[in-house]
């Protein structure tokens, strides 16, 4: 789904394309979803009985497989406590400590409807968090039919309205057609128009195109942007080209403990870039998972996740350095549940 952040300012070198549909992460599966492996992520490949990919996904999740390889390092302290209160309903507490910035505490909820799509999906799913300034942050996923998908984002900063978002897929046999709709206000004609098309040409090859039109009062512009992605037995190639820039990416998995990805992102109109590549190690034996990062601006971090088993407690350590700016981010936290 598209991401109406898009057509906001243009990021600068090393941080990244900022994901569509910007939204915290939801909670984790409730325990009935856990139990049986979690839904597939939104925006994934359809699966047939012979494990051959028919439908491609959605345009704005091509560089998602690089992108989970890279680390999300946090500041200070952070504690997450789920608690599940049903087998559709759960919620999570959170509590952040920062040194240079300020303390919060948000409150989230989840919900997964009796409507059940597969084994593993069932819907409408509503996933809502606010902190103690007020701040909120909604979320609505439903799936009408087998084909079409819609999901509708809301979000507060404190008493003032921040974005309201609108998306709709269609999943064809061998296609996915989007439309997303960002702060739109017929009253004042403005707001932002995003549509995507991707089509699968082979097993392996992907094509596909993105169109941004922003309308404002007395001001419009329109961004075309191509994409493709090739995957490959054990590896997935990506590249987007638009009048904004460009992104490309490569994953690649070496076996099944070690995942490597490289990124290049370019800024046409900042005329910034920026190369990075990040790595994943599993290690099953010791219960953790260790991904690292380091990129053109000699920024380098690595996050380290340890499950304290039998315990329902997953402990975190995370740490960012640049060397160029002489600035250092150090941090630890607790998820429970």
């Amino acid at each position: 789904m598209g991401n109406v952040l898009a057509a906001g300012p243009s990021p600068t070198a090393g941080q990244g394309v900022p994901n569509l549909g910007a939204f915290p992460p939801p909670p984790p599966p409730t325990p009935a979803q856990g139990a049986a492996g979690g839904p597939p992520a939104q925006g994934q490949p359809e699966q047939t009985a012979d494990n051959k990919t028919t439908n491609p996904g959605t345009f704005d999740e091509l560089h998602k497989k690089c992108k989970e390889v890279f680390p999300n390092p946090m500041e200070g302290c952070k504690l997450v406590v789920n608690k599940g209160i049903s087998n559709h309903f759960q919620v999570n507490h959170t509590i952040s400590l920062c040194a240079f910035g300020p303390s919060s505490y948000h409150f989230g909820a989840t919900y997964v409807g009796t409507k059940q799509i597969s084994p593993t999906e069932a819907y409408p799913v509503l996933l809502g968090d606010i902190d103690t300034s007020g701040s909120l942050n909604a979320q609505m996923i439903h799936q009408i039919t087998n084909r079409i998908r819609t999901k509708a984002v809301v979000q507060t900063q404190q008493s003032k309205w921040a974005m309201v978002q609108l998306d709709a897929d269609y999943r064809g046999d061998d296609y996915t057609a989007s439309v997303t709709l960002g702060n739109p206000d017929f009253v004042n004609e403005s707001g932002i128009m995003v549509a995507h098309y991707l089509q699968r040409i082979t097993q392996r090859l992907a094509l596909g195109a993105e169109l941004l039109y922003h309308h404002t009062q007395g001001q419009e512009a329109a961004i075309v942007t191509v994409a493709g992605r090739y995957t490959g037995d054990n590896w997935v190639a990506t590249a987007n080209l638009g009048g904004a820039g460009a992104h490309a990416s490569y994953y690649h998995k070496g076996n099944e403990y070690v995942q490597v990805g490289v990124e290049f992102e370019a800024n046409l109109r900042a005329q910034e870039s920026a190369v990075s590549l990040g790595y994943q190690l599993d290690v099953p034996k010791a219960n953790m998972v260790f991904r690292g990062m380091l990129d053109s601006n000699w920024t380098v971090a690595a996050v380290l996740e340890k499950k304290l088993q039998p315990l329902p407690f997953t402990f975190m350590l995370s740490g960012m350095l640049n060397h160029t700016k002489n600035q250092a981010r150090f941090g630890f936290g607790l998820l429970i549940g």
